[in-house]
């Protein structure tokens, strides 16, 4: 579908996150948690684990665990998380209503979680009128642990989740008109398992539709402990990875997804494989990015560091420095914005890549300064100005 206004629909993961700072890793209490080898149960700086298999784990029911890593204080900030709902919201923010739809399909519970969420959806320009209420589970959510001082003062965070009614959302609640859209997105559909067990089938409908389809991952907790130290599945991943026309994925997920053992084979990989074109970032570490020609224009294998200027930034005004909750979620959302600015503009394909990564990189960069992943403009066209305005000294910094 390719009309006046482009038409941006996606799915995947969304939930409150409740987020905790000053949590250190090293600590007693978070360390007699800690996993001891892939997928056990336990936590695990900067990866997820399911509330349920971490009282497996630990033998400790969670209510007792959650008291102890957070001392009973209550969290610094809650916020809307999750790569599904997050990346849309960051997409529609940087995006003119007028030329562009950005819609999310999904499902909350029916409780105060999802009274908070809908509440503050509602501060955003993101089409939610396909976003309901289903089930009797509870809306899922996220505690986040953040050890700001982790890895050289670069920061961490945990996250320990309950999926909640996200078990509940299934292919068959999308209907047609998720389909009847010019790109289409699926975020983080690992913790919606019913999706993500059917990727491959959902993206050759988009593709069969003739949409464009970008996937950002997430922590496979539920393939990790099902299959330690064996590659994570999308769908049928040889399959799905011929019809993803941009894939997003962090360092480890990307090591995980392709079974390699560093990040540059985790590229050779990727590039080995029949993609569009994906992206590994890996943390303030340079991403790594490919593109065959078929979306964007083809480029050989890039490296390109995080923004400076942001870096800079942060280090004169600590006041500035949120957390890195949501880096990745809005990377993916500037990556998507620039995919359908550019799709809008000459509809043709050969979209720049460059441009797309720039924009991804200044909208994950901008996360750093707020807690949470989702930032709350004060008034329309507020985010699009600042993410603008780094989105020029980022391309200052790589051009020099």
């Amino acid at each position: 579908m390719i009309s006046d206004k482009i038409v941006i629909s996606g799915i995947g993961c969304a939930l409150a996150d409740f987020l905790y700072s000053g949590v250190s890793f090293s600590s007693t209490d978070f360390v007699k948690y800690q996993s001891r080898q892939p997928g056990d149960g336990g936590l695990s700086p900067g990866k997820l684990v399911f509330t349920e298999e971490l009282e497996q784990y630990t033998s400790v029911p969670y209510q007792q665990i959650y008291q102890d890593l957070t001392k009973g204080k209550k969290p610094d900030s809650v916020n809307i998380g999750g790569p599904g709902l997050v990346s849309l919201i960051n997409t529609a923010q940087l995006l003119d209503p007028g030329n562009f739809k950005v819609r999310y399909f999904g499902g909350a519970g029916n409780d105060d979680t999802a009274d908070f969420i809908f509440d503050l959806l509602k501060k955003t320009p993101l089409d939610i009128s396909n976003y309901e209420r289903i089930g009797e589970r509870f809306t899922p959510f996220t505690h986040v642990l953040s050890d700001p001082s982790y890895d050289n003062n670069h920061g961490e965070r945990t996250f320990i989740n309950n999926i909640g009614a996200a078990w509940d959302f299934t292919p068959d609640l999308l209907n047609d008109d998720f389909f009847d859209s010019d790109i289409v997105c699926l975020g983080g559909t690992a913790l919606v398992p019913r999706i993500h067990d059917c990727l491959t089938e959902l993206l050759a409908r988009a593709k069969s539709n003739n949409c464009l389809t970008v996937v950002n991952t997430v922590f496979d907790f539920r393939n990790e402990k099902r299959n330690p130290g064996k590659p994570w599945p999308l769908g049928n991943t040889t399959e799905s990875l011929k019809l993803i026309d941009l894939l997003i994925m962090d360092c480890e997920e990307s090591l995980r997804i392709s079974g390699s053992a560093t990040i540059e084979d985790a590229a050779a990989y990727f590039a080995g494989e029949d993609i569009a074109s994906f992206i590994i970032t890996n943390g303030i570490r340079d991403l790594f990015a490919w593109s065959n020609g078929k979306v964007f224009t083809k480029t050989g294998l890039i490296q390109l560091p995080v923004s400076q200027n942001i870096l800079e930034t942060i280090k004169q005004n600590p006041e500035l420095k949120g957390d890195t909750t949501g880096c990745g979620d809005n990377f993916a959302g500037g990556a998507i914005a620039s995919l359908a600015r550019q799709l809008r503009s000459h509809q043709k394909g050969g979209y720049d890549f460059m441009e797309a990564l720039a924009w991804a990189i200044a909208s994950g960069g901008f996360a750093c300064f707020y807690l949470g992943g989702t930032y709350v403009e004060k008034h329309a066209g507020e985010k699009l100005a600042r993410i603008s305005d780094l989105v020029k000294k980022y391309n200052r910094q790589i051009s020099q």
